[in-house]
């Protein structure tokens, strides 16, 4: 006689809804699948990348400040391919989103997503949502692995991402969707700007 272990039915995003929205949860391939609690480094990159890219970006189209048309944000639930995540960056082009998203989860697909690595993710920020996020049609996705010290920009094309732009942390770059700025390696990953 044979035993079967019981099979579990697949988590649904009305699942995912249904915790409350301090769990640091997504769902993931009908799996809830934790998200490390961020430490300071982690945070430092967090903040620190949304201020240099949010400083010239995340504002109105062509304002007195010139550049802008993004919504720029921090730890938002998003549903994707009836997958829900809360990506440490998302951004969404404000030609796309003529205001902010309010619902949660937001369902209109960011353009932009980066995520920040943490050791105990690292296969699902750089293997599974790297391919869920190019099957979702996300245009750009970053990666900023403070372990290893880079910064990686993957572009959408049809077959996968494209590696459009890999740096280490002494570099300045002009990482798309961003390129009108520069921008150094060492405080989007939560270094001190340099003087």
């Amino acid at each position: 006689m044979s035993s079967f272990a019981p099979k579990r039915d697949p988590k649904t995003i009305g699942d995912w809804i249904a915790l409350p929205e301090t769990a640091r949860v997504e769902l993931i391939d009908g799996e809830f699948v934790e998200k490390a609690a961020p430490t300071f480094e982690h945070g430092l990159a967090q903040g620190r990348t949304v201020g240099a890219i949010g400083g010239a970006y995340n504002r109105r189209l062509d304002g007195p400040r010139g550049l802008g048309g993004w919504w720029i944000v921090t730890e938002v639930d998003i549903v994707l391919d009836g997958r829900g995540y809360r990506p440490d960056i998302s951004g969404w082009r404000r030609e796309r989103a003529l205001a902010p998203p309010n619902e949660r989860p937001v369902s209109l697909r960011p353009d932009f997503i980066c995520e920040i690595v943490s050791e105990s993710n690292r296969a699902t920020d750089t293997v599974t949502k790297l391919r869920r996020y190019h099957q979702a049609g996300v245009p750009h996705y970053w990666i900023l692995d403070q372990l290893d010290g880079t910064l990686t920009v993957h572009r959408h094309m049809t077959d996968g991402y494209l590696l459009a732009l890999r740096a280490g942390r002494d570099e300045r770059v002009r990482a798309e969707p961003f390129e009108a700025i520069e921008l150094q390696v060492s405080l989007l990953l939560g270094a001190d700007e340099d003087e």
